[in-house]
């Protein structure tokens, strides 16, 4: 069965808040001008919001830009931050840090506290409103190239096909979208954006990308607990003073919190478990208060990009463009990238639109892009934050020392750029080299294993389909990750993906629960020899986030 195909003026891929600004910013340009223009939005989730995580707290200097009066079209943004706290732990103290030693860029006057899912959802109904098309549940599985080189647009995933390979009785073929110009909005770590970094040497001029994993709980707690517009932040225990991370308690409407913890994934222990330092990080007492009495209403994980500045790749190539967490945006200081990700496709759909209607559709048109971002306000914060997160390689002391003096004496305008120095796969130790680290059992009210964590998001995948977990070198995981680094794989996965099983006298062997992949991308990232290769499952699959 051959492909069919769709022509568009623009196709953009993922459904998140810099593909649907870069949507809707398309549409009003149109509008404004008398003219039409097709935009296809192509999402992998079931639904818009489907996949989103973050936090979140929201900066609105993208939205005002974008719907300068989205107060009265309604959108679900309804807790202003009223107060917040920020604590460096130990073990069993607490000592809180005063709001004027903490460097601008890490205040949260003006901004929200919400759930970027909802958002997502909104402004998708506002693009959909304004005449994109959106396409939910339909995964874009390759890049379309054409005769010269460039990019021509993407083709969603067969549906139907089996665990084998073969197409089963459901089958149908998927359908390519074709493009004047192609969009790249999947979030951090993208399976097509990674593919088209290598392709066409976009990262020849930055440094390795670095990534944390967030995971996160949304709870209902006791309404006397709750403290609508509260934010807490914290940095040390349970963390090692060597391994870089915090945490956030967002207290939202409805008596709900949002509470989550990153650990960024150049540590070096193999025998750390994220998911099992945020489990321990809940039992604080300074935390552990806020949660008596309540309950975890929904679970997710998602890695995300705190390489900043330094990494960001090359954001063009022929026909295409990549825009927000696909190309690095977030401002790690301030734990955001959600203005940062809208604006970038705000200004990629400035540059497509000038572009197609100059009659230019070659790819030197979109160097306006490039040019539109570097005098950008996202530029500036990027600019302002880029020696924070290579601060913390000296450790949490040193780092926290260094960043005081990057951020509080010279502004961010320091006369000198800080390297990453690695990727985050080359960082481990050997696991003998390394203490191994004895996570209490979790008691069921406070803190939770990670399979019944992983059903509060609601995750499912077509069971009879190709494993989308696929490894280069099936020898790999036995012969170097478990003989070298105890099966890392086991404990960075924040859903129970992989395990070793040793049965009977056989060689042990790895086995991936694919079904439960929440498709964070932590073992794309992680995996010490690269063996692990993250694709798209069939489209629909995945976590169900209802509010997160």
């Amino acid at each position: 069965m051959e492909r069919e195909s769709m022509e568009f003026d623009v196709v953009i891929v993922g459904a998140g808040p810099s593909g649907l600004a870069a949507a809707t910013r398309l549409r009003q340009l149109a509008a404004e001008r008398g003219e039409d223009l097709s935009v296809c939005v192509v999402e992998k989730g079931s639904e818009v919001g489907a996949h989103i995580l973050s936090g979140a707290c929201l900066d609105p200097k993208a939205l005002n830009e974008l719907h300068p009066n989205w107060q009265e079209m309604g959108a679900p943004i309804h807790t202003s931050v009223t107060d917040e706290r920020f604590f460096f732990l130990t073990e069993k103290k607490s000592y809180a840090v005063p709001s004027f030693m903490l460097p601008p860029s890490m205040r949260n006057e003006g901004n929200y506290i919400i759930s970027l899912g909802n958002l997502c959802r909104w402004l998708g109904e506002q693009a959909e409103g304004l005449g994109a098309d959106i396409f939910p549940g339909f995964a874009a599985a390759e890049v379309l190239y054409g005769a010269d080189g460039a990019v021509r647009g993407v083709a969603t995933g067969d549906m139907g096909i089996g665990r084998d390979g073969q197409p089963t009785d459901m089958h149908q073929p998927g359908m390519e979208l074709i493009g004047k110009y192609t969009i790249f909005a999947e979030g951090c770590r993208g399976h097509l954006g990674k593919q088209l970094m290598e392709r066409f040497d976009l990262c020849k001029d930055s440094e390795p990308q670095t990534y944390g994993i967030g995971l996160k709980e949304l709870w209902e707690i006791e309404p006397q607990r709750h403290h609508q517009g509260l934010i807490v932040h914290s940095a040390g225990w349970p963390l090692g003073r060597d391994t870089y991370g915090g945490s956030f308690l967002y207290h939202l409407e409805d008596h709900q919190v949002a509470v989550g913890f990153v650990v960024g994934l150049d540590y070096r222990n193999p025998h750390l478990s994220p998911y099992e330092e945020f489990q321990r990080f809940k039992t604080h007492p300074e935390i552990r208060q806020f949660f008596e009495g309540g309950r975890r209403v929904a679970y997710g994980a998602r890695a995300l990009n705190e390489g900043g500045l330094q990494s960001l790749p090359k954001l063009i190539f022929p026909g295409g463009v990549l825009v927000g967490c696909e190309a690095g945006t977030l401002n790690m200081p301030k734990i955001k990238g959600t203005h940062t990700a809208m604006k970038s496709g705000m200004l990629a759909a400035q540059a497509i639109y000038e572009a197609l209607t100059s009659g230019d559709e070659g790819g030197q048109a979109l160097e306006s892009y490039t040019k539109a971002f570097r005098k950008s306000w996202v530029w500036d914060e990027l600019y302002k934050a880029r020696n924070v997160r290579p601060s913390f390689k000296h450790g949490l002391f040193g780092g926290t020392l260094l960043t005081g003096l990057d951020q509080k004496l010279f502004n961010g305008q320091a006369p000198w750029t800080m390297k990453h120095g690695h990727a985050d796969h080359e960082t481990l130790l050997p696991a003998d080299q390394a203490p191994v680290i004895d996570y209490p059992k979790p008691d069921g009210v406070l803190t939770f294993d990670r399979l019944t964590n992983v059903s509060f998001s609601a995750t499912n995948h077509e069971e009879n389909q190709p494993v989308h977990l696929t490894l280069k070198n099936d020898g790999i995981p036995v012969a170097l990750n478990l003989a070298k680094y105890a099966g890392p794989e086991q404990r960075f996965c924040p859903a129970g993906v992989y395990e070793f099983l040793h049965e009977d006298d056989a060689e042990p062997r790895l086995q991936i629960n694919a079904q439960n992949c929440v498709h964070c991308k932590t073992c794309d990232i992680k995996d010490p020899s690269q063996n692990i290769d993250w694709v798209v499952p069939e489209g629909g699959g995945g976590p169900n986030y209802p509010n997160m």
